[in-house]
C-alpha cells in the first residue's frame, strides 16, 4: 500500500484539481491512503470531507509580505506547521507529498524535504505562487497547466478537472441544457460567467448588450452569480441564473464564451472544444492574463481589458464574430487542439514517477 499527502487548499482553484488527482488515485488503488493536508479556514475543510477523503488541518500560515508582529510570529509558526506535517508522514507512513499550492503546500514541501520523501508539485496559474516556486526547488516532478509557466523542471500536464467536465459529452450536454436551463438544443448557446461571486463589468456589459447578442440568433446563458445585483431582462432566448451547480452542463452546450480567465475556467472551457472573450480580473497579480495567453496565441480566444469590454466592444468586436459562423468553428477547432482532458492522469503518473525514482527512505 502507499500513502499519498495531497497538500493544497484555500480556494477553489486549488481544491478541485486536487481532488481530481484524489478520485484518480483512489479509482486506480482503492486500497491505498490518500489524505489532504489544508487548513479549517479554506474551502478545503467542506469539500474534502464532503468528498471522502480525510482531512488533516494544520494553521494557516501566510508567508509575510511586510515587517509587523505576524512577521515576528512567521518562523515560530511555520516550524510548528512543518513538525506537524513530519509527524503525519512519520505516523500515517507516507509516501510522497503531492503539493497543489496555498497556505498548507510550503510547510508540506520542507516537511518531505526532511522526511526524504518525494515530492510532486503540481502549479494552475501561468504565473506561479510562493508555495509551488519553493516546492521546484526541492523537486525535479513538476507539473503545470500551462506551457511557459516559470518553474524549474516543470512540463506541462494540464489542468486535472473534475470527471464530470472531461469526460462530457457534447451532445447529451445540448440535450440536458434544455431541461435544465430551458435552451433550445438547436440554437447555439453564448456562455456568460464571471465565476461563482460573478463579475461586476461583464454582467453589465452583457444585459446592455442583450438585444444586439439576440439579434446574431444566438441565445444566452448568463450565471450573473451569487452577489450579482444586475437586472433580469427576461426576454426569449436569454437565460439568467445566480448560481449553476451543473457547470459541466453548461460548459458542454456552450458553442462560445465570454468569462473570467481563471485556470479552471481557461482548462475546462478547452477541453471541451468552446473558443471564448476572456476578460481577466483586473486585480491582482495578473496572473489571469497570462492563462489566457496560449489559447489567444492558438487562436482560440480573444483578450479583453476589463475597462475595455463595453457595450460599444461587443457591437464592435462580439457580435460580428458570432455572426461569423466560419470563424467561431476555426477557434473551436483550435481550442480542442489544444485543451487537455486527461490531466488528473498525467499527474498520477508524475506521482508514480516520482515514487520509482525515489531513494531508500531514512530509517
Amino acid at each position: 500500500m502507499t500513502g499519498y499527502l495531497l497538500a493544497g487548499g484555500g480556494t477553489a482553484g486549488h481544491v478541485n484539481p486536487l481532488l481530481a488527482v484524489a478520485d484518480r488515485l483512489r479509482e486506480q488503488q482503492p486500497d491505498d491512503t490518500v489524505l489532504v493536508l489544508g487548513t479549517r479556514e479554506g474551502l478545503e475543510a467542506r469539500l474534502v470531507p464532503e468528498r471522502g477523503y480525510e482531512l488533516v488541518p494544520i494553521p494557516k500560515v501566510p508567508f509575510p509580505r511586510r515587517p509587523n508582529a505576524a512577521a515576528l510570529k512567521f518562523p515560530g509558526t511555520f516550524a510548528g506547521a512543518v513538525k506537524s506535517v513530519r509527524r503525519t508522514i512519520r505516523e500515517r507512513g507516507i509516501d510522497v507529498v503531492v503539493g497543489f499550492g496555498g497556505y498548507a503546500a510550503a510547510p508540506a514541501y520542507v516537511a518531505a524535504r526532511r522526511e526524504g520523501i518525494p515530492i510532486v508539485v503540481h502549479e494552475q496559474n501561468a504565473k506561479p505562487g510562493f508555495a509551488n516556486r519553493l516546492g521546484s526547488w526541492f523537486t525535479r516532478f513538476v507539473g503545470v497547466t500551462f506551457d511557459g509557466t516559470p518553474l524549474k523542471h516543470a512540463r506541462v500536464v494540464g489542468m486535472p478537472l473534475r470527471r464530470e467536465v472531461a469526460t462530457v459529452d457534447r451532445a447529451e450536454a445540448r440535450t440536458l441544457a434544455a431541461g435544465l436551463f430551458g435552451l433550445q438544443p438547436a440554437k447555439r448557446t453564448l456562455l456568460v460567467t464571471g465565476g461563482s461571486t460573478g463579475a461586476r463589468r461583464i454582467n453589465a456589459t452583457v444585459v446592455d448588450s442583450l438585444e444586439r447578442l439576440l439579434a446574431t440568433g444566438w441565445q444566452v446563458l448568463h450565471i450573473v452569480g451569487e452577489r450579482s445585483e444586475v437586472r433580469n431582462p427576461a426576454v426569449p432566448g436569454y437565460v439568467q441564473l445566480n448560481y449553476c451547480d451543473r457547470m459541466e452542463v453548461a460548459i458542454g452546450a456552450a458553442d462560445f464564451a465570454v468569462s473570467r480567465a481563471g485556470a479552471t475556467t481557461v482548462s475546462e472551457l478547452g477541453a471541451v472544444g468552446v473558443p471564448a472573450v476572456y476578460i481577466p480580473y483586473p486585480v491582482g497579480n495578473g496572473e489571469q492574463r497570462f492563462n489566457a495567453q496560449g489559447a489567444v496565441a492558438a487562436g482560440a480566444a480573444v483578450l479583453v481589458d476589463d475597462a475595455a469590454f463595453t457595450p460599444e466592444w461587443v457591437d464592435r468586436s462580439l457580435v460580428p464574430l458570432l455572426g461569423d459562423a466560419e470563424a467561431v468553428a476555426r477557434m473551436a477547432e483550435r481550442a480542442r487542439g489544444i485543451g487537455v482532458r486527461d490531466g488528473a492522469a498525467r499527474v498520477v503518473e508524475l506521482i508514480a514517477e516520482a515514487l520509482q525514482d525515489r531513494p531508500a527512505r531514512p530509517n
